[in-house]
């Protein structure tokens, strides 16, 4: 970094869960590798009372515990570079008071007027606090870079996502606007640009005359463990589907850009969003399966229904499932359905796209072979990152017996290079100035408009099934109904063995 990219990075909610589990960490991951500024300041803002030693003493036990990298040997350096001031977030009249502190830091450690402002903090804050810092003129860039992270979700609707948006442009440009997304800062999110682009043999085939259908899963084995009151306002649609998923969904079905500048790359993930083929509300039932996990046994042990969790409401109605089938109407994805499906209490922890290629148009080997599936392309984003190709091939001995054989590439193999979280990532990026793997505002309002009917339908029409899965299974059957083709269904990557655990291919 030059000279003039030294500033100061401060974070909203400070004293929160985020920011001691994941911000701090890779903040001081960064300082090890050298990709922090020459000079350089944290500052700490939350409701809380902390003096500078306090929250120093604070974020070295944070760094100690939920370390990104192994060497600490310059952990007091770092902390030497934080600061700490209390501010009352809904209070006009505290950001007076904090631009000041603000002002004092800058002159007391020779930073100018670049400033990064993270916002880890309830949503219900993602519009005051950039309008207080606004009221007193923090968004200036006459003296430097001013730039704001919101963390998802960006709205709760369609509505609250417009209003929002208006809020933040009133009083910041686009391009001072980060809205992160921590999956987009995943190595092999990434990777798909480049398994797409720089690859021959792959980049042919990516369309609707080779490829049949494709699959994105995002699996978690845990509940909602003690955010039931959260997840009573979101469900797994809000959750996952609406940023998550559909971001990644929108690196899948890009179409090239014209380089690597972050406008390029956004202009085509945008034109992606504005493809997608609108749900009618007749078709919802059809399109869009929900569900909710049940009381069973894992591993022998008794796991609690949803309902039964501490804060979710005893009749509720929230979805801890989605899954939904949708199209892309452009030239290179016609008739090509897209699925995805989210959900909690699975058998297993995954993340993965599956792009399942089209059978051969005549089938020369034995109709009872054991290879009874199309080839399959595995994108795995989590965990165990890495790729897995699918094929047939002759099984040994007389005849032409076919079965289905695998070619992986694991990023552990990789071992002497080192993998950055997500969230070191996206703060490098941003601190760069780099808005490639942040969301934009185009991109949020497109994703609400595609899924509003269904939201509004899961809301209002009392006909359409809440169907129950027990913990521990891949959620109900009708949700393979789903997927169009003879014997198709979604890919389970994970086989129960036992009571005593699975087996996960890749």
């Amino acid at each position: 970094m030059s000279e003039k990219d030294n500033h100061i990075y401060v974070i909203f909610g400070a004293s929160g869960d985020l920011t001691k589990r994941k911000l701090v960490p890779a903040l001081y991951s960064l300082f090890v590798q050298g990709l922090l500024p020459p000079e350089f300041a944290l500052l700490g803002v939350s409701r809380s009372l902390f003096t500078d030693d306090a929250f120093r003493a604070a974020m070295k036990a944070a760094i100690l515990e939920f370390k990104e990298i192994d060497d600490t040997a310059r952990i007091d350096e770092f902390v030497s570079k934080i600061f700490y001031t209390p501010v009352q977030f809904d209070e006009a009249s505290s950001y007076q008071a904090f631009k000041q502190r603000l002002e004092q830091l800058r002159e007391e450690v020779n930073i100018g007027g670049n400033t990064l402002f993270y916002l880890s903090t309830p949503p219900s804050l993602y519009g005051i606090i950039p309008g207080h810092l606004a009221s007193v003129g923090l968004n200036s860039q006459d003296d430097g870079w001013k730039r704001v992270i919101i963390e998802k979700p960006f709205g709760y609707d369609l509505e609250s996502a417009i209003a929002l948006k208006d809020s933040l442009l009133h009083d910041w440009a686009e391009e001072q606007l980060f809205r992160i997304d921590h999956y987009l800062g995943k190595e092999t999110v990434q990777n798909l640009l480049v398994t797409r682009f720089a690859n021959g043999i792959f980049e042919p085939l990516w369309n609707r005359n080779y490829i049949h259908h494709v699959e994105i899963t995002s699996a978690e084995s845990i509940g909602v463990e003690k955010r039931g009151g959260y997840y009573e306002t979101s469900g797994a649609l809000r959750d996952m589907v609406q940023n998550h998923l559909l971001q990644v969904m929108a690196f899948t079905a890009m179409e090239s850009p014209s380089s690597l500048e972050p406008m390029a790359i956004r202009n085509e993930i945008l034109k992606v969003f504005q493809s997608l083929r609108p749900i009618r509300p007749e078709d919802v039932k059809t399109q869009a399966i929900r569900g909710q996990y049940l009381a069973s046994h894992i591993k022998k042990e008794p796991i609690a229904g949803y309902r039964e969790e501490e804060g979710v409401n005893a009749e509720s109605l929230t979805e801890t499932y989605a899954a939904i089938k949708f199209y892309i109407d452009n030239w290179r994805w016609g008739g090509v359905p897209f699925y995805i499906r989210t959900g909690k209490r699975l058998p297993t922890r995954v993340t993965e796209v599956v792009i399942h290629f089209k059978s051969t148009p005549h089938f020369l080997f034995k109709q009872d072979s054991a290879h009874n599936s199309p080839n399959q392309l595995v994108i795995r984003i989590q965990p165990d990152e890495g790729i897995l190709l699918k094929f047939g091939m002759k099984t040994p001995g007389a005849g032409f017996e076919v079965q289905t054989v695998n070619m992986d590439f694991h990023y552990s193999d990789l071992s002497n290079q080192r993998i950055p979280s997500a969230y070191e990532r996206l703060i490098y990026d941003s601190m760069k100035g780099d808005a490639t793997l942040f969301a934009r505002t185009e991109e949020v309002i497109e994703a609400w408009k595609f899924l509003s009917p269904v939201i509004e339908a899961w809301k209002n029409d009392k006909d359409i099934p809440l169907y129950g899965y027990p913990a521990g299974s891949w959620g109900h059957d009708t949700a393979d109904e789903l997927v169009e083709g003879a014997e198709m269904t979604w890919r389970y990557p994970c086989k129960n063995l036992s009571d005593d655990g699975i087996y996960c291919e890749l």
